[in-house]
């Protein structure tokens, strides 16, 4: 165990016990005793302010979020006072209604995105849809996400599964985002909202080449999956939603204001979306990646 040392006075520990009249040992007894329950008072008060105001963050991220406020603390340590403090968060299983539908007659794209490692933004979009539940009714969430950020760049909320859910999210998209044709490539599942004739022409005519996840194999949009799973945990299943109306603003906020800028993400380093996009050397040229198709391990 090391002693209070760098205090800022610039008066080392020697001096300060010769003018006390107490020995060196004496004070660091005396230190041994009282300072170590001070530190872990002051960590658990940090721990649970952190907590209630990240009520879905599990210690992992607590834990990132006490070292940038320059704490040096292990995550373990930190479990462990989340724990005996009863704050680890829940997890609440919900009913899924259906947001897919493959059974149709348009054109099934391959995938293009399995092998496809983005180095910038804009050169894969993932997009999917998931439901939302209201007091008496579900509403659905249609996203876009830019798949080297994890930002969300396009969202829309209705209460039907038409295609105009998902376009109108994709318009969001193209009016957020400069598109280079040719340079990026859009991912989806194999749902009938993507793959219509409206969708893929709005797609063709920015210079984007579709892609859907090949059958029985759920990996191929994981991105757009964890997303939704993030969404559930950190804003939905903690919400109670009046109408269409009052979900879409809280949702919104959430999107633009906790998910795209402060939201933590293991995979960017334990950065945010805008964060990683800031300290990363995305604004070169963007060029048209090379596509493989491989089957599903």
């Amino acid at each position: 165990m090391t002693g209070p040392q760098g205090t800022g006075s610039g008066v080392s520990i020697e001096l300060l016990c010769r003018l006390a009249e107490v020995s060196r040992a004496a004070f660091y007894r005396r230190w041994r005793e009282h300072a170590p329950l001070v530190e872990e008072t002051q960590l658990r008060d940090a721990v649970q302010r952190l907590c209630l105001a990240h009520r879905h963050y599990g210690h992992r991220r607590i834990a990132v979020l006490l070292r940038r406020e320059g704490r040096c603390v292990n995550r373990k340590r930190v479990l462990r006072i989340m724990r005996e403090d009863n704050l680890l968060c829940l997890r609440k299983p919900v009913f899924r209604p259906a947001t897919t539908d493959s059974r149709h007659g348009w054109r099934i794209w391959p995938n293009l995105a399995r092998h496809l490692q983005p180095t910038a933004i804009n050169q894969l979009w993932v997009a999917d849809i998931t439901y939302v539940r209201l007091a008496e009714a579900f509403v659905y969430l249609a996203v876009v996400l830019d798949a080297f950020s994890r930002k969300v760049v396009g969202w829309a909320m209705a209460d039907h599964l038409r295609a105009e859910l998902a376009l109108n999210a994709l318009d969001m998209a193209l009016a957020s985002r400069a598109v280079i044709a040719g340079g990026l490539v859009h991912h989806s599942d194999r749902g009938v909202q993507y793959a219509c004739g409206d969708y893929i022409v709005r797609l063709e005519a920015a210079g984007i080449q579709p892609s859907m996840s090949r059958i029985a194999c759920p990996y191929d949009n994981a991105m757009a999956e964890s997303f939704m799973k993030t969404l559930k945990q950190e804003e939905v299943n903690g919400s109670d939603y009046r109408d269409l109306a009052h979900a879409r603003a809280e949702i919104g906020a959430f999107i633009d204001e906790v998910y795209n800028k402060q939201r933590l993400h293991s995979a960017l380093a334990y950065l945010s979306p805008e964060e990683y996009e800031e300290s990363s050397p995305w604004a070169a040229a963007q060029q048209p990646r090379a596509m493989e198709t491989t089957s599903c391990p």
